[in-house]
Parts: structure tokens; sequence; C-alpha cells
């Protein structure tokens, strides 16, 4: 199937490394060397040498992660993580996250580069803004892994979308005592 590629998204390949320009950055990927890209009337293609398990696999994760570079020029790619907990919240400034979880310190993270951070209502919603798919999501996890969402309260960091598991906690005594 093959890539549209939008206008002000230039594509440039040079033998097996196939670079991706557009509004919002460049990527650049190395190609497996069993896969041949080329670029046609405005689409990109990938094809395969033959029907082998490892070419067919090869061909779909091709073609998955050159249409993943040329929607993250265009659109980008967003990743929202929710902040619940009595006084936890974060702050950004000049790209770098300081977030109160919890600890009797704050804890500061830098952004990698390609990465910009976003705090909506109060210090309750972190959004986590880039053009590669896979630095986003990566950053993503390394936030929430600071401070996990606990299964008694569900305080923590918890992605937007992620169902908490909740335990019910002590029962206490049900049979009356002395």
């Amino acid at each position: 199937m093959p890539i549209a590629v939008p206008n002000g998204v230039q594509v440039g390949i040079d033998g097996q490394m196939v670079t991706v320009k557009g509004p919002r950055g460049t990527l650049a990927m190395d190609v497996h060397r069993n896969m041949h890209v080329a670029l046609d009337d405005g689409a990109l293609r990938v094809s395969r040498p033959d029907d082998t398990k490892q070419n067919k696999a090869l061909h779909g994760l091709t073609r998955a992660l050159l249409a993943n570079m040329v929607t993250g020029v265009t659109d980008g790619f967003v990743v929202r993580l929710i902040i619940n907990g009595v006084g936890y919240r974060a702050e950004v400034q000049s790209n770098v996250l300081t977030l109160f979880v919890g600890f009797s310190h704050s804890v500061r993270f830098d952004a990698p580069e390609g990465i910009t951070f976003e705090v909506d209502r109060p210090g309750r919603v972190l959004s986590i803004m880039g053009a590669d798919k896979s630095v986003v999501g990566e950053t993503a996890a390394k936030i929430r892994a600071i401070r996990k969402p606990g299964p008694y309260h569900g305080t923590g960091i918890a992605y937007e979308n992620e169902i908490i598991r909740r335990k019910a906690g002590k029962a206490g005594r049900s049979g009356g005592g002395k």
C-alpha cells in the first residue's frame, strides 16, 4: 500500500537511507538492505524481493515506519499523561519538566531533542509532543515510570486512556470481637 506524501514534505532516498523533511522537522531512517523504497507520483512505495517470512515482516515494518515518519513531520505525535494525587503536579520551564509526585524532593526531567512538554489544567495533564513516534512514546514511558499509578488509591502518573485496576484494601474485622 503506497504512502501518500503531502504537499510541503520532501522525501530523499540515498541508497538505503530515507530522509523525510517537513514543517515539524527532519527524520531519517536506514532501511533494511532487502527492502527497496521508491518515490513515484507523490507516493512512497516499499517492495520486497520475495515472499519469505522475514521479508514479509520487514516489508510491513518498513512501510509502517515510513508512514509514521511522514505523519510525524506533518502532524506530529502527542501522548498525554494524567497526574493524580494530592499535591501532585508538573511544571515546565525552558523544556525542563519538574515533577512534584510525593517524594521528599522534586524530580527534574530534561526533554530529549525534538520533544516538547506542555502542562494543562494547573499541573494535572502533561502533553508530550514530537515528530518521532518512538521517542515520544519512550519519553512518556520514562516519565510514567517515575511514579506509576498505585492500585489502592490510584495516585501517580498514568496514560490518558489507561484503566487502573483498583484493589479493595483492608476489609477490617467482620465478626465483632471481645
